[in-house]
């Protein structure tokens, strides 16, 4: 068998394996699951050692009609996105064996669709067929429709909204193949170079930019994620909507714009993504920052860091597209990592509501330890690798200059809503009073655990080290996209580096002088007098316990009604295409039953009617 089809049959078959386990034999399944997705990653970690010398293709023929070009190409790009896939992909199923172990009420079948949707991934990823890739992407949808309906309470709803937004999505990428094929002869990816000077190249340009936002999670198609965020498992939303959805939407974004269409900057394509990405950067954010429940807070910000990657990318501005795919393999670090420490929380506490958390972090240290770490890269704080390539986007958007300032304002506005989004979630967890019914709370099991360390690991050293993925996994993707050669790209993109390793020392130091400073005031001698109060008594009921969600009352409650109705249009999905539609359909519906009101006579109106429009449209076109 070829290199390339192991990493796509493999997982197929051995989760075809799992499929005929028995529904308390979930561990062995999962045993069998973690031992391929390994086995797979090790398997990628070869491949990417390969490069580009990997090609595989076979035509399966119709008859005389018909001819399927099975076409799979292994290059720079698609071979890191690759590795990663496989690694979150055996990551989730080692969390999932822990999350898992003592629930009997969802069957094996959960491992079967991990692998599968592992063997889809992988196979959209190295596709050089776009039939190939639409048809993978559409197996994908299926997939998490599947893992969404083995959610809780309300998981019908959430997996029919699901399906239904990212199957338009996979219409409209039928749609642009189909336009592709006729006008252009062939559905080569590697072969394609589509010019958007013309209204067909343009139309077919924003079909597949629709699929690729889409699974990306990216406004105005982005509702699917916060409806799925609370009757889904962790694990599932740590792997889909966290990494696996990111590294794939954004994986296509990037070479439709790069590869296939070419982009130019300043065009009117170019400043379309980039309104797209503000406007997800910005609504996202301001809607994640009064959410209640943690899961559902965790997917409004996944969403809005994609705005991040679609304006790096659709800038066309090396600096920038470099902060962009970078940022899309760091949000799927520290997001899945910020899902993972949600399923913690979920699975030990019982509950994800912010009103009720609080005061976590002495029962469940590392879970608090690994937040915090994961908390900060997504907020941009440095050292971190969330604060790089952010950097990285902020210098493009800022040598590029002119009307590119206006999306600069906006993308590190974000980020500080960002970040007081996360100490409104760290104090509402970890911080603050602990209620006496989480007193026996325990930490995560070692399964759990091992998955979250590793990922803020990585979080640390791509911040500090970030040379070393930028290197070796980015650089070497863009340079060949944007026509630039490897060592201007590597000065153009030295020119917006910080220096992360002198800046952690300096923080380092400064850490360090503060805990000195620290201790040498404990050395001070206090009096103490129970007899007088302070304001910090510790009550014996809980009246007057203030949970972090009231932090931000003044910004649902207190501003200008405007701001406050778009907080609860947000909340309540006013804004949702998939709402917006669904009204205008329902409306559709309303008017065609009653038109059916069983009267014969308007009946007998509709068929003369009818009639008389066919009689009219026949004689014109004669």
């Amino acid at each position: 068998m070829h290199e390339l089809l192991y990493v796509i049959v493999m997982p197929a078959v051995m989760g075809a394996v799992t499929l005929f386990f028995p529904k308390k034999a979930r561990l062995p399944a999962g045993i069998i699951a973690l031992i391929s997705s390994v086995w797979m990653f090790i398997k990628t970690v070869k491949l990417f050692g390969l490069g580009e010398s990997e090609y595989f293709r076979t035509v399966f023929t119709m008859g005389d009609v018909f001819q399927f070009d099975f076409a799979l190409r292994l290059y720079g790009f698609n071979s890191f996105v690759l590795l990663f896939i496989a690694m979150f992909g055996a990551l989730i199923i080692l969390y999932s064996i822990g999350y898992w172990f003592k629930d009997r009420e969802t069957p094996g079948i959960y491992y079967t669709y991990i692998l599968w949707t592992l063997s889809a991934a992988a196979c959209a990823v190295l596709s050089d067929n776009l039939l190939l890739l639409l048809i993978c992407w559409e197996v994908l949808t299926l997939l998490l429709y599947l893992l969404v309906n083995m959610g809780g309470e309300g998981h019908e709803t959430a997996a029919q909204k699901c399906f239904t937004i990212l199957g338009f999505s996979d219409a409209a990428m039928f749609l642009g193949v189909i336009i592709i094929w006729l006008v252009y002869g062939t559905l080569s990816i590697s072969s394609l170079s589509i010019s958007t000077g013309t209204t067909t190249g343009v139309i077919a340009f924003l079909l597949l930019f629709t699929g690729a936002i889409a699974k990306a999670g990216a406004m105005p198609l982005h509702s699917w994620v916060p409806a799925m965020a609370k009757p889904t498992p962790a694990p599932t939303m740590a792997f889909l909507p966290a990494s696996l959805d990111k590294l794939l939407g954004i994986y296509l974004l990037a070479r439709i714009s790069l590869d296939i269409f070419s982009i130019r900057t300043g065009s009117g394509l170019s400043l379309m993504m980039m309104i797209v990405g503000a406007g997800t950067v910005l609504f996202a954010v301001l809607v994640a920052l009064v959410q209640h429940d943690l899961k559902k807070l965790l997917s409004f910000h996944a969403v809005s860091q994609v705005g991040y990657m679609v304006l790096g990318v659709g800038s066309g501005i090396p600096v920038a597209i470099v902060g962009g795919l970078f940022h899309m393999l760091n949000h799927a670090i520290y997001k899945c990592g910020l899902f993972l420490s949600a399923g913690v929380i979920e699975k030990r506490v019982g509950t994800t509501d912010l009103e009720e958390l609080g005061g976590l972090a002495k029962l469940m240290p590392i879970t608090f330890l690994t937040t915090i770490v994961v908390a900060m890269s997504i907020s941009g704080v440095p050292p971190f690798n969330g604060f790089v390539s952010k950097w990285l986007v902020y210098q493009g958007l800022l040598q590029a200059g002119g009307y590119y300032v206006i999306f600069l304002i906006v993308a590190i506005f974000g980020s500080a809503l960002t970040l007081a989004s996360f100490v409104k979630v760290l104090h509402s967890v970890f911080l603050g009073r602990r209620q006496e019914k989480f007193d026996g709370v325990r930490e995560a099991g070692f399964a759990m655990q091992v998955p979250m360390i590793f990922l803020a690991i990585l979080c640390i050293i791509f911040g500090i080290y970030a040379r070393l993925p930028l290197e070796k996994f980015i650089t070497p993707s863009v340079a060949g996209s944007t026509g630039v050669s490897m060592q201007e790209m590597a000065v153009r993109t030295a020119s917006g580096y910080w220096n992360p390793v002198a800046a952690t020392v300096l923080m380092a130091v400064g850490l360090i002088v503060g805990l000195i400073i620290y201790a040498f005031g404990r050395t001070r001698r206090v009096r103490i007098d129970e007899n007088v109060w302070i304001g910090g008594n510790i009550l014996d009921n809980e009246e007057m316990r203030i949970p972090g969600t009231h932090f931000y009352k003044t910004v649902t409650d207190d501003l200008n009604p405007a701001w406050t109705a778009l907080f609860k249009d947000g909340q309540e999905g006013a804004m949702d295409v998939y709402n917006i539609w669904g009204r205008i359909g329902f409306s559709v519906v309303q008017v065609l039953r009653s038109l059916h009101n069983g009267i014969l006579s308007t009946y007998l109106s509709w068929v003369i009617i009818g009639l008389g429009a066919l009689t009219f449209v026949l004689m014109f076109a004669l």
